[in-house]
């Protein structure tokens, strides 16, 4: 079987060709996109296997000549530009598969010999170019991951589970999937079921009829219809009622819903995407979760990562949140190397929603246009939690040590020090009562204002602390 490898690194080249000829295939290299088609016009290869950025251009753009005139051939497209716009790019060209940088060589070869195998079913469609303005951001390898499976639903209407911690961006992935599929047309419904009253969301999901209860003064159609020849978000699908869980697995079942004081079945046409942050296993053990719903959404699995699994991305959303600050009316703000440092050792415990909150505010309340280190360290507030006991468990001890660890420029040590005793204070009574505000400040003998002002300038939460 004969292999084409385009790549303008000559070392990477070397290893893939050594690799593929130990598997018995005939590899032929170039760097070029002109030596390409040169090649392809003279040849019939089993495989293209092609970087991204060449020597004369980009590989991607070219490509539709090469599905044009070889439509049957496979493509593996590698990239060092490990964006989900590049994913999605290499997925429109009909690729077979797409490898970021670094790469297991182990798992190459085997999706080059899968490739030459099935090469006879490939289906040469060439899909629509995707829009800009991409949801999601980030290039580490957990990131890619996530890249990788949005672009193997893109042209199928399979369920999509979701899974991550709170803040991670659960519905960006959802806005991912429906902005570059084949539904981009229709419309995105989300709706957050943990935040609907069990009596009313399933008149909120699937409408309900002129008299169906108190209240009910006309017909409402409810997320299902207003998502016709679209997506419907299922956020928090966790903590869904048990009743509602039924007629939302008989919907999903059959394709139809009936309106609450209906008798007419309803035919809906919607792709579903859930999330959920929760792990389902123990809800299903207790009876609080349908088995059979968990196995009817859990068709593809997306895991998000954390942001402390992810911190080689944290500058990049920092930079990208600057922008959306000051596209917001905001003042336009930049980084120093030394604060994007300072971040990606933040452990984001609210994940990239705190982040983004943190941004936000140093755009709003920082004095100079460049943000240096001295700007961002008064408002992470950070160190007194994680820091040591110090001498016999004292508080006195702490502070020392929290003296010691964190130097300050002079001016910004009261209000570093105030930030740094107040969050986990904060945190550990909001735990206390399950999130709850109000209880939280009269537990702290403070006006609930008081405590919602510092809870906003601190960037904290009170909805990750509820459980």
């Amino acid at each position: 079987m004969s292999v084409l490898l385009v790549e303008d690194d000559a070392s990477i080249a070397l290893v893939i060709n050594a690799a593929l000829e130990a598997e018995g295939f005939a590899v032929t290299c170039c760097d070029s996109i002109a030596e390409r088609d040169r090649l392809l016009a003279a040849n019939r290869y089993a495989l293209l296997l092609t970087d991204v950025m060449l020597t004369d251009g980009d590989g991607l753009e070219t490509l539709g000549a090469v599905r044009a005139a070889a439509p049957d051939m496979p493509i593996i497209v590698l990239s060092a530009q490990n964006t989900l716009d590049t994913a999605v790019r290499a997925s429109d060209t009909g690729a077979f598969e797409y490898f970021p940088k670094p790469f297991d060589l182990d798992e190459l070869v085997s999706t080059v010999r899968a490739a030459v195998g099935n090469a006879a079913a490939r289906d040469g469609t060439e899909a629509e170019t995707a829009p800009a303005g991409l949801p999601l951001v980030g290039r580490s390898a957990p990131m890619q991951a996530v890249y990788r499976m949005i672009t193997r639903v893109l042209r199928n209407d399979l369920t999509v589970l979701v899974l991550g911690e709170s803040g991670t961006g659960k519905e960006l992935v959802a806005e991912a999937i429906h902005q570059l599929g084949h539904r981009k047309a229709g419309p995105f419904v989300a709706v957050n079921t943990a935040a609907i009253p069990a009596d009313l969301i399933e008149s909120e999901l699937f409408g309900h009829e002129k008299g169906a209860f108190t209240g009910a003064v006309a017909r409402y159609q409810g997320k299902f219809e207003q998502a016709q020849g679209g997506t419907l978000f299922l956020d928090e699908i966790g903590d869904m009622p048990i009743d509602a869980q039924t007629r939302l697995l008989r919907a999903l079942q059959s394709g139809q819903i009936r309106r609450v004081g209906g008798r007419e079945e309803i035919a809906v046409d919607v792709r579903i995407v859930a999330a959920t942050n929760r792990d389902l296993a123990p809800l299903i053990a207790a009876g609080a979760f349908r088995e059979d719903l968990y196995y009817r959404l859990n068709v593809v699995p997306i895991t998000l990562p954390p942001l402390r699994e992810r911190p080689d991305d944290v500058p990049a959303l920092a930079r990208h949140f600057l922008q959306l600050a000051a596209a917001e009316g905001l003042p336009r703000r930049q980084l120093t190397d030394e604060a994007v440092a300072r971040l990606a050792n933040q452990p984001w415990r609210g994940n990239v929603r705190e982040l983004r909150n943190f941004i936000f505010r140093l755009a709003l309340l920082a004095r100079e246009d460049r943000i240096g280190i001295a700007a961002v360290e008064p408002l992470l507030g950070t160190g007194l939690d994680d820091a040591p006991a110090g001498e016999g468990g004292t508080l006195d001890g702490a502070i020392s040590s929290w003296l010691r660890d964190n130097p300050l420029p002079p001016g910004a040590v009261y209000d570093a020090a105030l930030a740094a005793f107040e969050r986990p204070l904060f945190e550990a009574v909001l735990r206390q009562t399950g999130g709850n505000q109000l209880r939280a400040a009269q537990h702290l003998g403070i006006n609930r204002n008081t405590l919602r002002k510092r809870l906003t300038e601190l960037a904290i939460d009170p909805l990750l602390l509820q459980r």
